[in-house]
């Protein structure tokens, strides 16, 4: 996609370099003269500020574990020493904690983008692939790191959401003793979440290399769902016209971001999480972060301890087979008026399965979280193949110029 390099070294140092290690030409292609499509919007800026939000959280993660104790008697307090006496240990947290949350919103939108707009489709598939697979590490990722304060509902959510994997058959008792490190919740799962909260974002950061290359290799979707067809009118360099338009983007991201951490930095989170853990009290209502709220209504939903695993788990993995669940031939929703319909209810659903498993479950809950969870499958099996089928769209424009071109017209521009 980004074709021949333009890439010349202009003093001798690079030159060498460049016959050596052409790690500045490799630089200057991905992010200087990257060719993009001339009609990308602002939905498409979240995968800079997910890279943005994924570096601060290492960067905060990193400086937290250094004064972070992990042993059960000490993990609360060790908390509460780095809020009350590390240097800034207050805003470190704030930013580490709140900025799981915006990592999440992130993803979110940007995961939403890609259905509107059928991101997933040939020749994206391996693309939209990697993507799900960096979900799920973030969603690993993000529960094992709501242990490590150690309150009452990091203690009983670790409870909760590792019993689960007890309902496997055959291996499930074992699964859960090895998560365990013993019998039960203890110091051994504390020890053994820390590393793996410690590890995980590495390989998140490994799969977003993937990601990225895959991204190159194939170029990016646009609003349109045209392909570049002339890279002198379709395309424009990656440097200066999409970097800015990013740096705004993040820029304002970031104010939202530190908005939370600096004036509700508890907002999201969970009173009962400022009581240290205790095994002999539990809480009248567990609930899980919010990102994670639409799985635990569809787990909920299920009346089976393993009917409801499997629920669970394959809300995230049918994502992966999106791309040949959906039989259109056109990518954007902007050209198909019926699932443009059907994607806005999808929308709404998934809003609704997050209200409701931040519920206490009653008859009438999980009677809606059900109905909620029906739809939520059949808009992958049955909705989307069928629109496939019988969908009567609208044409499409000949090229992404000529869709730049229809827009400026359309608004009057010059």
């Amino acid at each position: 996609m980004s074709g021949h390099s333009t890439y010349e070294p202009s003093i001798g140092l690079t030159r060498w370099l460049d016959a050596r290690l052409p790690i500045i030409r490799l630089l200057h292609d991905a992010g200087v003269s990257y060719p993009v499509p001339r009609n990308l919007n602002y939905m498409w800026t979240f995968g800079g500020i997910l890279s943005m939000m994924l570096a601060v959280q290492i960067i905060t993660g990193i400086v937290l574990a250094m004064h972070y104790t992990p042993e059960a008697s000490m993990a609360f307090s060790s908390v509460e020493h780095i809020m009350r006496d590390v240097n800034y240990g207050w805003m470190l947290r704030y930013l580490h904690a709140n900025g799981a949350s915006m990592f999440f919103i992130a993803v979110y939108t940007h995961m939403f983008r890609g259905l509107y707009y059928g991101s997933y489709k040939a020749p994206r598939e391996v693309l939209w692939i990697l993507g799900v697979i960096i979900f799920l590490l973030m969603m690993a990722t993000g529960f094992m790191g709501y242990v490590l304060p150690w309150g009452q509902m990091s203690f009983w959510g670790a409870t909760v959401i590792t019993n689960l994997f007890s309902a496997i058959p055959v291996v499930g008792s074992a699964v859960t003793n090895w998560l365990w490190g013993g019998y039960s919740v203890d110091n051994p799962t504390l020890n053994r979440f820390f590393s793996l909260h410690y590890l995980l974002p590495f390989m998140i950061a490994a799969v977003v290399i993937l990601h990225i290359w895959a991204l190159h290799v194939v170029g990016q979707n646009n609003p349109s769902g045209v392909e570049v067809k002339d890279f002198d009118k379709d395309t424009v360099p990656f440097t200066p016209y999409a970097t800015v338009k990013d740096g705004f983007a993040i820029v304002v991201f970031l104010i939202f971001f530190s908005w939370f951490a600096f004036y509700v930095p508890n907002y999201l989170g969970h009173p009962d999480n400022y009581i240290p853990a205790n095994p002999l009290v539990t809480p009248a209502h567990i609930v899980p972060e919010w990102y994670y709220l639409p799985f635990y209504a569809i787990l909920r939903a299920i009346p089976s301890k393993l009917g409801g695993v499997i629920a669970m788990f394959s809300a995230i993995i049918v994502l992966a087979f999106l791309p040949w669940l959906d039989t259109s031939k056109v990518k954007a929703a902007t050209f198909r008026p019926i699932y443009r319909m059907f994607f806005w209810v999808f929308v709404l659903v998934s809003l609704g399965l997050g209200y409701i498993g931040s519920q206490a479950p009653t008859d009438g809950t999980t009677l809606v979280g059900r109905l909620f969870t029906i739809y939520y499958f059949a808009h992958f099996l049955v909705v989307l193949p069928l629109l496939g089928l019988f969908e009567k769209t609208k044409p499409l424009p000949a090229s992404i110029a000529d869709a730049v071109l229809a827009k400026n017209a359309a608004t009057g521009r010059a």
